[in-house]
């Protein structure tokens, strides 16, 4: 007849009990893992400008790796209250590309944050490149030029605090 393997004889079904535990959070672990790599992957701010879409792509990294000093920056370089950007982030999910991106923006065009996030969040699945068009900025313009180096100064001032991803021994990864 067929041989059963170690699992399904009685002995086996102890040691198969004791091991489900260590299994499931095994699972867990590297499940919870993927998923937070597959965001970081799938993050795409549809700017219309690939070098753009992967500053924010960094800042996005950089921001999630120590969110409280990205409060501290949206805060000093851009004026938005730290209790609504951690609301955006936290408690409304919003990537912290995202946020940057809409607080440059607001900034640039002498708005509130604010009113950016309810423009943009009007307007599901649009991206940033179309939200910037209605509010007036034509791509390769001055002022979307100028908006470009409000990203990259934050993202260099981002990069430069130096907090990637952290690894299992704790340094952080600080390519970018």
């Amino acid at each position: 007849g067929a041989t059963l393997g170690p699992l399904h004889c009685k002995k086996g079904s102890a040691m198969k009990k004791s091991l489900l535990p260590i299994a499931l959070a095994a699972a867990l672990v590297f499940s919870s893992g993927a998923q937070a790599q597959t965001i970081s992957l799938n993050y795409s701010p549809r700017t219309g400008d690939v070098w753009l879409d992967a500053r924010l792509g960094e800042i996005n990294t950089y921001g999630r790796g120590n969110p409280d000093y990205f409060y501290d920056d949206m805060y000093s370089n851009y004026g938005a209250p730290r209790d609504y950007v951690r609301e955006l982030y936290v408690e409304r999910r919003w990537a912290p590309g995202d946020i940057y991106y809409a607080c440059a923006l607001a900034q640039l065009l002498d708005r509130p944050c604010r009113e950016i996030v309810s423009d943009y969040d009007r307007h599901p699945g649009q991206g940033w490149g179309a939200l910037a068009q209605r509010m007036g900025i034509k791509p390769g313009s001055a002022q979307f030029h100028a908006l470009k180096g409000r990203v990259e100064k934050g993202h260099g001032r981002l990069k430069a605090h130096g907090r990637g991803p952290k690894h299992s021994d704790g340094h952080h990864d600080d390519r970018g």
